[in-house]
């Protein structure tokens, strides 16, 4: 009898420490989970409820708003429970952005008139208030579901000027850069974060490992870059989404004053104002010292030159300090924040040896990558697993134009290492159909006159116009890749001292209907300013019936032109969606025989003779 007591009581303390022990074990499963290089869903961390949020305001090294105080950003917070409960600390997703707060609303003139002479400014343009909005703690949602659950902490902050965070909105200036870069210095310990905007009760980041990955689309997309060119320590990796990499590139084109697609007339100091959500007794000044001292005195809508106050607004300039690693994704139909914005940097980042590689899609503004590509990304750089990412001999993914954008097909590079230039020449009848051939072009001229009044599109399906030029290949025999950035060489005089250019390259016959994408119609496009032949930074007035060459890259593209296609190299002067308007009748005489179109098909000109012959 005793021995059995003595057994059932040895019995109940295994069993007590075995439940206990089961319930550490439980404890300690509340953790970070990986499968197939990627950081799983946890159900420890997926409670919403159980999710600890809370913000404060971190001390930058700038004053922006002239009050002779450091600026200092809002930021916000989302980490689970267990950075408290437990001491877990987790790796940080971070989004910053302008747009938190709200924006201005789409008023009468708020845009620049496009209506007047190319030299002139037209007249000036309304400026809308922006009503700040959002409640304490939470600036923003985004993210959090995504990542939280996952094991990462997510922070968001405002930027500059905007929301609850100090000082001005300078739309691509050292502050927009130096903001973020402060917020890391906080995570890792550098920095100075507190409780409220001008107090002096600090807050210490304790829950994080201090290892940083950005991500964002559109402007949102353009701050991770702005932050790692600091190359602040603890921004392992970004993914920036169709960013924009240099606002002279935004709002102009080689030499030309030229709209983003869908905002005509938009330029930086109407984003300035659509943005500016910040402390409404701080607006003034910030108005009179960026919008309406530095921004008009640098923009310059009259030339469209490139100058000091666009080249400190170009983020390939500022690259030399970068080391985080890089995921780019971009569509090649955006003609919002075109696709030589994710390009050129993908290019640069390259050729600083750094981690890069790059996800197209064939739509317009925004898509991110497949999540199962941001997670590898994210998992290798912020959780240090060894998942291979970095050593993919694939650098390249491309959607393919009829897929689902999360099938992309894996390519050794963008551009394809298999493209070289193809040289296309001019044949005689461009206002109805003229022909580009691998032969010699026909001596000669042909002229058009500018009517801004008439679409690309229009330009493109009519049969024979005095407003535009159309040369086109014969009709494809097999599907051709084209992959790279298209280029043009134009030799042409004006009949005025100033004149757009813009250039289509098209697919005919053009597709109507709701079963046909963009891709079906328009391969890419570019636009170019004459005056500025010889040089970006300083243009000259064209003498009238003086002949001047034109080069310029097209967009980048990648993209299969289906066979029974042609295509067609349209140019014409005003681009009704994306240049100024002046009017109608100037004239534009290009020489055939100086004028070529060069494409980057994916197998060359024996590809191109094959699918062409």
């Amino acid at each position: 009898m005793m021995y059995s007591l003595k057994s059932k009581f040895f019995f109940v303390v295994a069993l007590t420490f075995s439940i206990l022990s089961c319930a550490q074990q439980s404890a300690e499963k509340a953790e970070p989970v990986f499968k197939d290089g990627e950081a799983q869903v946890v159900e420890a961390f997926k409670n919403p409820d159980k999710w600890i949020r809370h913000d404060l305001w971190v001390e930058t090294e700038f004053d922006t708003d002239g009050d002779g105080q450091p600026d200092r950003m809002h930021v916000d917070v989302t980490r689970p429970q267990q950075t408290e409960s437990e001491g877990l600390k987790l790796p940080v997703i971070y989004e910053t952005s302008p747009y938190y707060a709200g924006v201005a609303p789409d008023v009468e003139g708020v845009f620049w008139d496009v209506n007047h002479e190319l030299g002139e400014i037209g007249p000036e343009r309304t400026h809308p208030e922006v009503t700040r909005r959002g409640k304490r703690p939470i600036i923003s949602n985004s993210q959090v579901r995504k990542w939280v659950p996952r094991g990462y902490i997510v922070v968001h902050s405002s930027s500059p000027g905007t929301g609850l965070s100090q000082g001005a909105p300078t739309v691509g200036g050292p502050n927009e850069s130096l903001a973020p870069k402060a917020i890391i210095d906080w995570l890792n310990g550098r920095a100075k974060g507190y409780t409220s905007p001008d107090g002096d009760e600090e807050v210490v980041a304790y829950w994080t490992t201090g290892k940083v990955g950005m991500t964002g689309t559109s402007y949102n997309g353009t701050l991770p870059l702005a932050a790692a060119t600091t190359g602040v320590d603890g921004l392992e990796v970004i993914i920036p989404v169709a960013p924009n990499t240099s606002y002279y590139h935004y709002y102009r084109s080689n030499g030309l004053v030229r709209s983003p697609g869908g905002y005509l007339g938009e330029d930086i100091d109407v984003l300035y104002d659509y943005i500016h959500s910040g402390d409404e007794a701080k607006r003034p000044y910030n108005n009179e010292t960026v919008r309406d001292t530095e921004m008009r005195n640098g923009m310059d809508r009259e030339t469209g030159d490139y100058n000091e106050f666009w080249a400190g607004r170009d983020y390939l300039n500022q690259m030399d300090n970068m080391n985080a690693a890089l995921l780019m994704s971009h569509g090649f139909n955006d003609w919002n924040v075109m696709p030589e914005h994710s390009y050129r940097i993908y290019k640069a980042a390259k050729e600083k040896g750094l981690p890069a590689q790059i996800y197209y899609h064939q739509n317009g503004h925004g898509g991110p990558p497949p999540l199962t590509m941001m997670n590898k990304w994210f998992t290798k750089y912020l959780h240090g697993v060894d998942n291979g990412i970095d050593k993919e001999e694939n650098k390249a993914y491309i959607v393919r134009e009829y897929d689902d954008r999360q099938q992309p097909i894996a390519y050794k590079d963008y551009p394809n290492p298999d493209a070289s230039e193809v040289t296309l020449n001019l044949t005689s009848g461009g206002m109805s159909k003229g022909g580009l051939t691998l032969e010699q072009g026909t001596e000669g001229i042909e002229t058009f006159s500018d009517d801004a009044s008439i679409s690309g599109k229009a330009h493109a399906t009519t049969s024979n116009s005095k407003n535009r030029l159309l040369y086109v290949t014969p009709t494809l025999k097999s599907d051709l890749h084209i992959s790279g950035l298209p280029k043009v060489s134009i030799t042409l005089s004006s009949s005025k001292s100033a004149a757009n250019l813009s250039v289509w390259l098209v697919s005919l016959p053009w597709q109507e209907g709701d079963d046909f994408k963009i891709t079906d119609n328009i391969i890419t496009r570019g636009w170019a300013d004459p005056k500025n032949y010889k040089s970006l930074t300083q243009e000259e007035d064209l003498v009238p019936g003086k002949y001047y060459t034109v080069t310029f890259d097209l967009q980048p593209d990648d993209q299969i032109i289906n066979a029974g296609q042609q295509i067609g190299l349209l140019i014409f002067s005003s681009d009704k969606d994306f240049t100024l308007h002046p009017k109608s009748g100037t004239e534009l005489t290009i020489q055939l025989d100086k004028t070529s179109l060069t494409l980057p098909v994916v197998g060359g000109i024996e590809a191109y003779k094959k699918f062409v012959d």
